[in-house]
C-alpha cells in the first residue's frame, strides 16, 4: 500500500446556509422576537444569517444583535411604489451569495419576492399578524396567487391567520404550514419579583394581573381597565400592572383616573426586560380585539401563569379553555371581570391552570421547536445539520 492510499479520506467543510431576514424594523415586538430567536438559534447550525430593515431605523432588539455580532444593515422605504428599494434588496441578496431570504410580513414579501427573482434565492415569507379590523385589498387578488406560486415556502403563525390569509390575500390554502411562535422560557427570580412590588408600592400579599403591551387601540386595554375597574370594587386591594408604552397611553391614564383606579392601576411605562414584572403577577390579561401568536402570552405560560384572554386569532389556539386559562368573547368587560375574580377566588384553580400552561408551553411553543420546523423550511431536512442542542425526536415528540 503506497503513503498515498493510506491517507484517511475527509469531506470537504459544508457550505453554511446563508439567510437574509426583510423585516420593516427590529423594535420591539413579536416579530422581532421571532426574528431574534431564529437568527440565534441557528448561529450553531451552520446558518449565517443578516437582517435587512426596510424603514430606515434599525431598532433595540437589530442594535442588540448588532452587538453580538450579527449584521444588520438598514434601507430608507419612500412613500408609493419604491422601485429603488427593490434594486438595492437584490443588490445586497447578490453581495451576500444568500442562498434564503425570510421575508417577514406582506409589505417586505412583495418588495423581497421582486428582489430575488432573478437570484438564486429562496424566497420564505411568514406573516406574523393581521390588522383589526381585516379587509379586502382588489390588487391582492390578482397579484397575490402569482407571488403565492412562485414563492416555495409561505408561512402563518396560527391557523387563524392562515384563515385571514385565503380569504383576504387570495393565497391558496394549500400553499401555507402553520409554524407556531417559540420563545426561549423565562426564568421565575422570586427576590426579584418580589423588589418590583415593593419599587411599586405593592403589597407583598395583593393580587396582582396585568399585561405586557404596546398600548394600542388594537389591544384594547380600554376593556381591560373597564373590567378591572369592576373586578376592584369587589376586591378593593387588587392591582393592575401595565407594562409598556405607545399611542394609547395618555387616554388609558385618563381612563383609570375617570374610573376612579388609578390609585391601584401602575402604568410603567417601557420595559426593556420586563421578566421581572411578569414574574410579579398573579395573573396574565389579554384583551385585544386581534392576536396571531402573542409573545408575552407565550412567556407568562413558560412562567406557569394562567391567563383572562379574548378568545380572538391565535389565542383560541394557545389558550385550552378553563385548562390552561380561560377565554372571554371580545370587548366583554364584566365576563372578564368575572373570570379575574374566579382565579382569585380559587387559587387551586390558578395554580393547576399554571402548571397547565407550562406543560403545554414546553411541548408546543418553545423555540427550539420553531427553529427546527423553519430549518426544515431552509434547506433539506434529511441533509441539515439541526441539532438544535437536542435530538429531532425530542424535538417533534415534544
Amino acid at each position: 500500500m503506497t503513503v498515498e492510499e493510506s491517507k484517511p479520506t475527509t469531506k470537504p467543510a459544508k457550505k453554511p446556509l446563508r439567510v437574509l431576514h426583510i423585516t420593516f424594523n427590529m423594535g420591539i415586538g413579536g416579530t422581532e422576537q421571532v426574528i431574534r430567536q431564529l437568527v440565534q438559534g441557528m448561529a450553531n447550525e451552520s446558518v449565517e444569517s443578516e437582517i435587512l430593515c426596510i424603514d430606515g431605523h434599525i431598532g433595540p432588539i437589530g442594535e442588540a444583535l448588532q452587538q453580538s455580532g450579527v449584521l444588520v444593515h438598514k434601507l430608507a422605504r419612500k412613500q408609493g411604489f419604491d422601485w429603488a428599494l427593490i434594486k438595492a434588496i437584490r443588490k445586497r441578496l447578490r453581495e451576500g451569495r444568500f442562498d434564503v431570504v425570510h421575508c417577514h410580513q406582506y409589505t417586505p414579501w412583495m418588495y423581497g419576492w421582486l428582489a430575488a427573482l432573478p437570484t438564486r434565492a429562496k424566497v420564505v415569507f411568514t406573516e406574523h399578524g393581521r390588522f383589526y379590523p381585516d379587509r379586502y385589498r382588489y390588487k391582492a387578488m390578482l397579484i397575490n396567487p402569482i407571488m403565492a406560486l412562485f414563492t416555495p415556502s409561505i408561512v402563518a403563525i396560527s391557523e387563524a391567520t392562515k384563515d385571514a390569509l385565503v380569504k383576504y390575500e387570495f393565497i391558496p390554502r394549500h400553499k401555507i404550514q402553520v409554524i407556531y411562535n417559540g420563545i426561549a422560557p423565562l426564568v421565575r427570580d422570586k427576590e426579584e419579583a418580589q423588589k418590583v412590588r415593593d419599587s411599586l408600592g405593592i403589597p407583598k400579599d395583593a393580587f396582582v394581573v396585568g399585561t405586557v403591551s404596546r398600548l394600542d387601540p388594537v389591544k384594547n386595554q380600554a376593556m381591560m381597565l373597564r373590567a378591572f375597574k369592576q373586578f376592584s370594587e369587589k376586591e378593593p386591594g387588587s392591582y393592575l400592572l401595565m407594562v409598556g408604552d405607545g399611542p394609547d397611553k395618555a387616554k388609558l391614564v385618563s381612563l383609570a383616573e375617570e374610573y376612579g383606579i388609578s390609585e391601584r392601576v401602575i402604568f410603567t411605562g417601557f420595559i426593556n426586560n420586563p421578566v421581572h414584572y411578569l414574574a410579579a403577577m398573579d395573573v396574565f390579561l389579554l384583551s385585544s380585539h386581534t392576536e396571531g401568536t402573542s409573545m408575552t402570552l407565550l412567556e407568562a405560560m413558560s412562567l406557569e401563569m394562567p391567563a383572562v384572554a379574548t378568545r380572538v386569532g391565535g389565542n383560541p389556539e394557545i389558550i385550552e379553555d378553563n385548562v390552561t386559562g380561560i377565554l372571554v368573547e371580545p370587548d366583554m368587560a364584566y365576563p372578564f371581570a368575572e373570570c379575574i375574580e374566579q382565579l382569585l377566588q380559587k387559587s387551586i384553580l390558578r395554580q393547576s391552570m399554571g402548571q397547565a400552561a407550562r406543560l403545554s408551553f414546553d411541548k408546543r411553543f418553545s423555540a427550539n421547536a420553531m427553529v427546527y420546523q423553519y430549518s426544515k423550511i431552509y434547506g433539506d431536512p434529511d441533509s441539515a445539520p439541526y441539532s438544535l442542542h437536542g435530538s429531532t425526536d425530542e424535538i417533534e415528540n415534544g
